[in-house]
């Protein structure tokens, strides 16, 4: 199996993310450059955090406009498998891969802090094997987290099982308290209705280094992985 990890102008997650597939999962991973519309042949694409060009105009919204972004987009409309972290997730939405957009969190602050993950989708590959009973912790670094999609949107997606995660408490309890960033509905991550296509603001890979005595993210890999179909 092999990843492919995008670095835009203004990404900072990128080696993180290499760091996690390559040295500590050993998956053959390569760096893929912004400019370059070449895919190299990758069974999956990560589209990492960052700022990528600044966040000028709005998070997501040039970094769409960059070549790599139409192989990628051919790429999952041909059933490719695709993950976004934060900016990456950003970017996901303006590309219309995924549905719904990332709006300023509701305290107009930067928000970098360790939060707590319910398990929601039984059916998208990266949660399905997680225990559904518990919450994960996972760190998320963002200005624009704030979920949001129209009353009939989210409906479709929850009738279709597409959405990921909710912010929670540690006991699993979703709640006001526990959202971090005014997202509706606690939505910290989707995926699109072919379930190829996933999108989170949290950072599963800085919580999966024993280093970092955290390695709940490092399920959420795992998962993705063993329901990843290869041909």
């Amino acid at each position: 199996m092999k990843f492919g990890v995008i670095t835009f102008p203004g990404s900072n997650c990128d080696q993180d993310m290499i760091y996690v597939l390559e040295t500590i999962m050993g998956y053959e991973t390569v760096n893929l450059w912004h400019k370059d519309a070449d895919l190299q042949d990758v069974d999956c694409v990560i589209l990492p955090g960052g700022f990528s060009y600044g966040d000028y105009l709005r998070s997501g919204a040039i970094a769409k406009m960059s070549p790599i972004m139409g192989s990628v987009i051919a790429f999952a409309n041909n059933g490719g498998y695709v993950l976004g972290v934060c900016n990456g997730f950003q970017i996901l939405t303006e590309s219309g891969l995924l549905p719904g957009a990332l709006r300023h969190n509701n305290s107009h602050k930067f928000i970098c802090k360790n939060v707590f993950l319910k398990p929601i989708s039984k059916s998208a590959g990266i949660s399905a094997d997680l225990n559904h009973n518990r919450a994960y912790k996972i760190p998320i670094a963002h200005g624009e987290g704030n979920y949001y999609c129209s009353p009939d949107t989210l409906e479709a997606m929850k009738a279709n099982d597409q959405v990921l995660f909710q912010y929670s408490t540690q006991d699993g309890e979703v709640n006001d308290d526990a959202n971090p960033n005014g997202a509706l509905e606690n939505i910290a991550g989707v995926c699109n209705a072919a379930k190829n296509v996933f999108g989170m603001m949290p950072h599963p890979e800085r919580a999966a280094d024993i280093e970092l005595k955290n390695q709940d993210g490092l399920e959420l890999f795992k998962s993705m992985i063993a329901h990843m179909q290869i041909a």
